[in-house]
């Protein structure tokens, strides 16, 4: 199977036809749609937007990949009723959207509690304060698989429900969702949630990973703490390795590039980095594959 890059369309411009044109002239051919499309998020697009963000896509042979929401990306402790007005009720407008730019899969986010530091196992306090969030990602999934679509679920980097592999590996045990859902890696926000990215974690989410999203980053003095902004090709974490494994194991059909977080170092340009990026990724998915 060949293994193909993107990543966010708004990465190679804020522009979304710009962006697109950056698209065809660094040889990629499918696109994460989030936001920054004729000045907006996805799930805010109009039929007319919709129809003339697809046909720019068609018109340069590109095919949208992922359509990229935050939907479900908010506190848990704001309650059902909350979360059903402003995210369930509001899938139907992305799965109309979904029907005409047919990307191969929609993306929900992991929700968040502002009481994350205070516990060290989200299932717990999911089954005890918000009972209701798994049947409503259940119904959500459902919903999207019935229009035909295949749910990603990511980990976001703050305040997120999943920080470890073994919330992560619950979550999925509860939604009880096989085929039709599975997990967005983001391997710096993992980070950023506490749990340092090596390659015994990424063979412990293996099985449920569908979508592996890349990033740089570097520790700073304190440890294993992501702290600087980076490349990929000068992260501190182990990204050659890794993505030889996930192109050996063809977890993820398509890797996905996306901006580093942190603090930028004062004798480091960053103006190329996405160039740089795709460059160092396409050798490593190169390298492996021959």
């Amino acid at each position: 199977m060949e293994i193909k890059l993107t990543m966010l369309n708004s990465m190679a411009s804020r522009n979304f036809t710009e962006a697109l044109e950056c698209f065809v002239r660094w040889g990629l051919d499918v696109v994460d749609l989030k936001d920054h499309i004729f000045g907006k998020s996805l799930i805010h697009l109009t039929d007319e937007e919709t129809e003339a963000a697809a046909k720019a896509l068609e018109e340069r042979g590109l095919q949208a990949y992922c359509l990229s929401s935050e939907l479900f990306y908010d506190d848990i402790e704001k309650g059902e009723a909350h979360f059903r007005s402003q995210h369930l009720e509001r899938l139907e407008r992305l799965i109309a959207i979904a029907r005409r730019m047919r990307p191969a899969m929609i993306r929900l986010l992991a929700a968040r509690s502002t009481q994350r530091a205070s516990f060290n196992n989200s299932m717990t306090y999911i089954r005890q304060q918000a009972p209701w969030l798994i049947p409503m990602y259940q119904e959500a999934i459902d919903r999207i698989a019935a229009a035909g679509f295949q749910t990603t679920i990511e980990n976001e980097c703050r305040d997120c429900i999943l920080a470890t592999p073994t919330e992560v590996t619950s979550f999925f045990q509860a939604l009880a969702r096989p085929g039709k859902v599975h997990f967005t890696y983001d391997v710096q926000n993992l980070w950023e949630m506490g749990t340092f990215p090596t390659l015994e974690v990424y063979r412990t989410l293996k099985p449920l990973i569908g979508y592996l999203h890349l990033k740089g980053g570097r520790t700073g003095a304190e440890g294993e703490r992501m702290v600087w902004k980076s490349s990929l090709q000068d992260a501190s974490w182990p990204v050659a390795a890794m993505v030889a494994e996930a192109v050996r194991d063809q977890v993820s059909p398509v890797l996905c590039l996306n901006a580093s977080h942190g603090k930028e170092l004062a004798d480091v340009s960053y103006e190329h980095i996405v160039e740089q990026d795709l460059s160092f990724t396409q050798s490593l998915v190169r390298k492996r594959i021959t």
